[in-house]
């Protein structure tokens, strides 16, 4: 069994991280719902932004920091309004020319080829390209050129439908981006995220994954940048067999990121809308396609709207579907509601008949029952007065089967106490007679003074007492601590024990209420009873001449 152990573990522990996942995607989920119910908060906190900077770039005077702001606003409406992202490079390209920074006015254009080639404006993307000076370009420029040209030529590859083009197409990414390699530093956003696309696309899974950890841990969770991670992690996984729900997971980390960023390019949630609907789930899909298509239509641009359209169509349709399918059950259930509903008004009409034949019956029996009543009274009289006989028998009679009871218990423990005691005696007198033949007089003589035998007698007599009682009544001590107040109750240390004061009170549940016959049995002065007794009953919660009586009947039969 204990070999077999460890190969159980591992059995159930794919199943255990399944089910792990499956509710770690549920509570994602519904992360995604609340975000979507609040994207109105996220949006207006986006626009307060990019209004507090719009009135900083109109307030600026100098060129420097029109510039920088220009930038700014750029990098705030990139994701957000393309037509708005677009107008402040052209500002921040124009105040780069008037600055005579040919180098800055180079940079803002290969930032205006990288916005046009998101949104599929691949042409104006080439041809902004094409009019740059490749001279012009400092680090960061070249830097920006090269993965401009990188994007638009992978875009082209990816949605051409002509393999020959596709090829060059993908041999200028792979050249652009050994370029861009070159100037930028390795542990940049942007060579991360295009080594990590590019080990993907070789199916280098370990690599590509080793990467993606790496660009996670260097990007704020919760980001843009971190959406934009955990999509390409999304693809790594989606890309693998046995992976989907791993996939799925971090493309609702990627779409959860963008809603609350307020980003209104909604990549991510389009594939999840597009997965939900192959899975079944029709009612979110359609929900997440819808979000998506009207923050598409914000940020403006074609490319997503040709992307969201037929995939809107089919989800729209599958939507569509289900609520037919919905309105055939409701209207099924609504035919057999109807008739349940005029089978019911027959029955009332039968019954109403059958009400009216019961009436004039119930008329004839009224005669009958007026000379009954006189009878009945007479009865019910008589009735109440057995009644009364009957409960005072049930009393009697509990009180004799609880007697009976405590008697079979105490008799049955009182005969097997004198046998003990017999044994005991018998053990003593052949003690005594060996000690008086071995002459050790003293040693009987010391036994003799020492109460140490009258104490453990004592002892065990109440320790057979409390065992007898507490099988008896083994809820005591609980109802007998309801009757008093919380600092008087008493709680013994041994669960099997009783204590002196619950003892006194345990003789008085028995019947023996005399205290001078309680303070026998217990070896009291008569008078220490008492004042037992009175200390306990002015703890008492009701009345404390109440109190003894109320004591014997706990745990009554």
């Amino acid at each position: 069994m204990k070999k077999a152990l460890p190969t159980i573990i591992l059995a159930l522990l794919p199943f255990c991280q399944l089910t792990a996942l499956n509710h770690n995607l549920q509570s994602l989920f519904r992360e995604i719902d609340e975000a979507i119910v609040l994207s109105p908060v996220y949006v207006a906190q986006a626009e307060e932004q990019a209004k507090q900077l719009r009135s900083d770039y109109e307030q600026a005077v100098s060129p420097d920091r029109k510039y920088e702001l220009a930038i700014q606003l750029f990098n705030r409406y990139r994701s957000f309004c393309n037509d708005s992202a677009l107008v402040y490079l052209t500002h921040a390209r124009q105040l780069a020319t008037l600055r005579q920074r040919p180098d800055m006015a180079a940079y803002c254009q290969t930032l205006v080829a990288f916005q046009c080639s998101t949104v599929g404006l691949y042409t104006e993307a080439l041809t902004t390209l094409a009019d740059i000076n490749h001279s012009d370009l400092d680090s960061l420029g070249l830097a920006s050129y090269y993965k401009a040209y990188m994007h638009v030529n992978g875009e082209l590859g990816y949605y051409t439908t002509i393999d020959s083009l596709r090829t060059v197409y993908f041999e200028l990414e792979t050249r652009y981006r050994d370029s861009l390699y070159a100037v930028v530093d390795p542990h940049s956003q942007d060579y991360m995220m295009f080594r990590t696309k590019q080990l993907r696309g070789q199916q280098q899974w370990q690599e590509a994954t080793k990467q993606s950890d790496e660009w996670l841990d260097n990007v704020e969770a919760g980001s843009h940048e971190y959406a934009i991670a955990c999509y390409y992690r999304y693809l790594i996984c989606a890309a693998q067999p046995g992976m989907s729900q791993e996939a799925e997971r971090w493309l609702c980390l990627s779409a959860l990121s963008d809603i609350r960023n307020a980003v209104m390019d909604q990549a991510a949630l389009l594939s999840l809308a597009e997965m939900l609907n192959s899975d079944g789930d029709f009612d979110r899909s359609y929900r997440y396609i819808r979000f998506t298509w009207d923050c598409n239509n914000r940020f403006n641009t074609r490319m997503r709207s040709w992307q969201i359209s037929p995939i809107l169509t089919v989800i729209e349709s599958n939507y569509q579907n289900e609520l037919k399918q919905n309105t055939r059950v409701l209207t099924l259930t609504i035919i057999i509601v109807s008739l349940l509903a005029l089978l019911l008004v027959g029955l009332l009409l039968f019954l109403h008949r059958r009400n009216k034949q019961l009436a004039i019956a119930e008329g004839k029996l009224k005669e009958a029952n007026g000379q009954l009543t006189d009878n009945n009274a007479q009865l019910a009289k008589q009735a109440q007065e057995l009644k009364a006989l009957n409960q005072q028998l049930s009393a009697v009679n509990d009180e004799l089967s609880e007697a009976n009871r405590v008697k079979e218990e105490y008799i049955g423990r009182f005969m097997s106490l004198c046998s003990q005691y017999i044994d005991k005696l018998d053990n003593y007198r052949k003690m005594v007679n060996r000690k008086m033949k071995n002459k050790e007089l003293d040693d009987l003589f010391q036994m003799s003074r020492s109460t140490e035998l009258k104490e453990r007698e004592l002892e065990e007599l109440y320790e057979n007492f409390d065992s007898v009682f507490l099988h008896l009544f083994p809820n005591f001590v609980n109802d007998f601590n309801t009757l008093l107040q919380p600092d008087m109750q008493i709680h013994p240390k041994q669960e099997s024990r009783l204590t002196t004061d619950l003892r006194i009170f345990a003789l008085i549940r028995l019947g023996i209420e005399d205290s001078s016959k309680i303070a026998e049995f217990l070896h009291y002065s008569v008078n220490t009873i008492y004042n037992y007794r009175a200390r306990i009953k002015n703890g008492a919660v009701a009345h404390r001449e109440l109190f003894e009586q109320q004591v014997k009947h706990l745990g009554a039969l």
